[in-house]
């Protein structure tokens, strides 16, 4: 091996180890430590001999001895020469003055130094500070020490301890003197002159007292019909209803609406009572009702001085006309409500409901007159307190009148009332088809979807598909208002008609037969 291998085969951490001989050459010049080495070197492990490969690749090189090269003392490169440091830097980041070892100061160097809070800035004097509001340059006043108050004066101390001048004591008692006149001057001037505020002498006047005379005319109408009106209470085990209707016979006949009375005609335990003007309550009894038209009749039993209503003409009346409406609504008995007519002939269906057993389509007056739920029955009078029909229906969407209200002619009324009263029940003119509504760019009117075989549609010729746009010399636009026509006309009387088939129109008779 070269020296440089054997230095690093036989070396150890920090420099190179000697061989065996000179091992015991060390140990013979060292006399008696000599066998002591000995023996501590007999222990020892001998390292096998590297391969001149991995003495190569590993070892030191040549003439190195050490674990770093020498550096020699001359270079050829020029030292670099450091300036002077930045005047702005060297004043941000240099030691503060005084300070020398380090750049952070000690934090327990102030201790000890007197210290308060830092000055406001000055704007008048720190052209860097930012605007800012301040007071006026003026001199704070200076706020006095408070003083201890002294002993309270007592009127010995003000009469004979002479606290007091005499002077201030005499002007004192002048002042005295002079409000105790003046206030007794003004007490008996107020109680002799100024009128008392009490007094027993005063007498209230009221108006000229008048002779009974209607301050207008519908109060007048409502003097007039008020005690025709009666209130019908309907009450079962489960529910309560109200309705109203009016006087027709002394006998104690009182009209109203099918669909008012007929939770009493269906439960056999319900209590009807009729509740006159004077709230006076009278049982009450069926006559007969008739569901197709929505109108009923009831009898009142013992009632003396019964005021009967004026009946009217329903077909003199005008759109435009004033009328009066007289109910009960939502309970309220006795409510009158003015409004006019809006239209005539209106087509009003009337369905079944869970309370009403009335399906109808009735040949409304429109009015603007308010009709609620409890008006039901109640008359609708023109301006010469005269019933020109029933008030049956309004629409009221949001559970109140909105000016659209119905009633049934009274014309159409009497002849129904009539037959209840005779016999009970009440047969109405058909004509043996059913129909519905069409409206396209052909044709408006009642189309025909099935005819009875051998009924009064038949025998006149009227075929399915066929279209009705007249009966009667009215004109029919829906299925409702053939309904209403038909059920105006008389029974077995001859109604002339129209109806439209395959783009033509025809003419022809037809004779409504009883249901």
């Amino acid at each position: 091996m070269t020296d440089a291998a054997e230095d690093t085969a036989t070396g150890e951490s920090g420099g190179a180890v000697a061989s065996g001989d000179d091992h015991a050459a060390a140990d013979q010049g060292a006399g008696g430590d000599g066998d002591r080495d000995r023996r501590h070197d007999a222990g020892r492990v001998r390292h096998t001999a590297f391969s001149p490969e991995t003495v190569a690749v590993f070892g030191r090189p040549a003439g190195v001895h050490g674990s770093f090269a020498q550096t020699s003392e001359s270079t050829d490169r020029p030292a670099p020469e450091v300036s002077a440091p930045d005047p702005v830097l060297a004043e941000a980041f240099g030691r503060p003055s005084g300070e020398t070892e380090t750049l952070q100061r000690d934090p327990l160097a102030a201790y000890g130094e007197p210290g308060g809070a830092p000055s406001p800035p000055d704007p008048w004097r720190d052209p860097e500070s930012v605007a800012a509001m301040s007071g006026p340059a003026l001199a704070r006043p200076t706020i006095a020490e408070p003083t201890e108050s002294g002993p309270k004066l007592g009127i010995q101390d003000v009469l004979f301890g002479k606290r007091v001048s005499w002077h201030a004591l005499a002007t004192l008692a002048v002042l005295a003197v002079l409000v105790g006149v003046f206030g007794g001057l003004i007490g008996r001037w107020t109680a002799e002159v100024v009128s008392p505020l009490n007094s027993d002498s005063v007498q209230l006047s009221t108006g000229e007292q008048t002779n009974g005379d209607a301050k207008s005319p519908v109060a007048g109408v409502a003097r007039a019909v008020e005690k025709s009106v009666v209130a019908l209470d309907v009450r079962t085990s489960s529910s309560v209803g109200t309705g109203s209707g009016f006087v027709i016979d002394k006998g104690g006949y009182i009209v109203t609406n099918n669909h008012v009375i007929a939770m009493a005609a269906n439960d056999r335990n319900a209590k009807l009572e009729a509740v006159f003007f004077d709230r006076k309550r009278v049982p009450a009894r069926i006559v007969g009702r008739d569901t197709k038209t929505d109108l009923a009749v009831v009898k009142v039993d013992n009632v003396d001085n019964l005021t009967v209503s004026k009946l009217g003409n329903s077909d003199d009346l005008q759109i435009g006309q004033e009328v009066i409406a007289f109910g009960s609504p939502l309970g309220l008995d006795r409510t009158v409500t003015s409004g006019i007519v809006s239209a005539l002939h209106r087509p009003v269906p009337l369905r079944p409901d869970a309370e009403s057993d009335t399906d109808a389509v009735i040949d409304a007056i429109q009015t603007d007159a308010a009709i609620n739920p409890g008006n039901s029955g109640g008359p609708l009078v023109d301006d010469e307190a005269q019933v020109v029909g029933i008030n049956t229906a309004g629409l009221v969407p949001g559970g109140g009148s909105i000016g659209l209200g119905f009633a049934i002619p009274i014309n159409q009324v009497v002849p129904i009332a009539q037959t209840l009263i005779r016999n009970g029940t009440v047969n109405h003119p058909q004509i043996g088809v059913n129909a519905s509504s069409v409206r396209n760019d052909r044709v408006l009117g009642a189309q025909v979807r099935n005819v009875v075989a051998g009924g009064p549609a038949d025998r006149a010729g009227v075929r399915e598909d066929d279209v009705i746009t007249s009966f009667d010399g009215r004109t029919i636009e829906s299925a409702d208002e053939l309904t209403v026509a038909v059920r105006t006309a008389k029974i077995d009387g001859k109604v002339g008609f129209t109806y439209w088939r395959d783009g033509r129109t025809f003419s022809g008779t037809i004779m409504p037969a009883s249901d």
